[in-house]
């Protein structure tokens, strides 16, 4: 059999030629498209259940709220394993499918399955949220922003904050391939109703209705329409605060025709949340911004997309505002490929010295120095076909081979 094939190949050599070069011209449209990725996906289906409970201690979350999770997902068509982890105010449930399911079927049938749970959940427990689907190995991008001196008028890290929040976050979930953008550290910015319990019991008014008064002091009350012969006017009550003054004027409840106002028994004002950790970068407090990438997203794609549009954030940040990368994920696969590169290159000047030192035939040294990236573009092709992407581990085998 091998005699004829190589029989068939002298025969008809150009035939040879014409099938090699096309499978050269495939095998580098297939390079261009298929996905790059630090290690292979090494970790079967997961969905991420996430459940707060304000105030309730582990085991009363274990008890309230993932031991009723627990319970509905067992069973789960496809499901293997089911771990769950239970900490101050909030229960983390992870599911864990078959190889051969289906990343959307499953967070299906666990939304189907986790409904059911809710129903046992006592009040004051959070919705169940499920984290966005993303790879195991999904961190790509890592950002810590950072006011170095800070001065008076400098950017304040609450400002900041509620900058990362609200604007640069929302724009980099807009990126494709984005899965998920954590931001951790800073301090979040509220609006803060500090009690003064000797001026509670001075006014007569009970805790419940300073809570009650101040969150009636931020709603908008919807009153119907108001229609005439040829118009119709909206009418509402625009009751949410604009400045922590309003909030101070805030009545909460009437005697004899005087009011009592929030700001005559508590203090008003804006402050930063209760921290349960923080995050710093170079020795000063900052704001880290990790950028998760989808499944089967291509990382280097998805990281040039974020850093452009990390660039022109940063144009519209405050000049006093430095933004530093910490962590890049594509940074390995370029040395990767550059590795495959360096290999190949290498290679073909060592066989090229050996043949014509030994043979000194210019055209067997042509045929094997083709031979030499037809047979990688070949490898590719192999693991495109097998569903395989392009990572370290397989670049560095082909790597191997080369050099074999």
């Amino acid at each position: 059999m091998l005699n004829n094939l190589i029989y068939f190949s002298l025969v008809r050599r150009w035939l040879v030629v014409v099938v090699s070069g096309a499978l050269m011209v495939w095998g580098f449209l297939t390079v261009q498209k298929m996905p790059l990725d630090v290690f292979p996906n090494f970790a079967p289906p997961q969905v991420v259940i996430q459940t707060e409970g304000d105030g309730l201690a582990p085991d009363e979350v274990e008890s309230l709220v993932t031991l009723p999770l627990e319970s509905a997902l067992n069973g789960t068509a496809g499901v293997t394993a089911v771990y769950s982890k239970s900490t101050i105010g909030l229960s983390v449930v992870t599911v864990v499918f078959d190889w051969s399911t289906d990343i959307y079927r499953a967070r299906q049938l666990v939304t189907e399955k986790v409904q059911q749970a809710v129903a046992r959940f006592p009040d004051g427990i959070g919705t169940p949220v499920l984290s966005p689907p993303s790879s195991p190995l999904g961190w790509i991008l890592k950002y810590a922003l950072t006011v170095p001196t800070v001065v008076d008028g400098s950017t304040s890290l609450m400002d900041l904050t509620t900058t990362t929040n609200w604007q640069i976050r929302n724009r980099l979930l807009a990126v494709p391939g984005v899965a998920n953008v954590l931001v951790s550290g800073g301090d979040e910015r509220q609006y803060q109703v500090l009690v003064k319990p000797e001026r509670l019991k001075q006014y007569g008014v009970s805790l419940a209705e300073v809570t009650e008064a101040a969150a009636g002091a931020n709603t908008n009350a919807p009153g119907g329409f108001l229609q005439t012969a040829d118009q119709e006017f909206l009418i509402r009550g625009v009751g949410r605060v604009q400045s922590v003054e309003e909030l101070k004027e805030s009545v909460i409840i009437a005697r004899n025709g005087t009011p009592i106002r929030l700001a005559d028994v508590a203090t008003v004002q804006i402050g930063s949340a209760l921290k349960r950790g923080d995050a710093s970068w170079d020795g000063k407090p900052a704001i880290i911004i990790t950028i998760v990438r989808q499944p089967q997203a291509d990382t280097p794609t998805v990281t040039r997309l974020v850093e452009a549009a990390m660039a022109d954030l940063q144009a519209g940040l405050p000049k006093d505002v430095k933004v530093a990368t910490t962590f890049r994920q594509d940074d390995f696969i370029e040395k990767s490929v550059d590795n495959v590169v360096e290999a190949l290159r290498d290679g073909a000047i060592i066989v090229a010295v050996v043949l014509f030192l030994f043979l000194g035939n210019w055209r067997t040294i042509l045929i094997t120095l083709t031979a030499l990236p037809l047979s990688v573009l070949l490898g590719v092709l192999v693991l495109n076909a097998f569903g395989i992407g392009l990572n370290t581990m397989t670049l560095g085998g082909l790597a191997i081979a080369l050099g074999a």
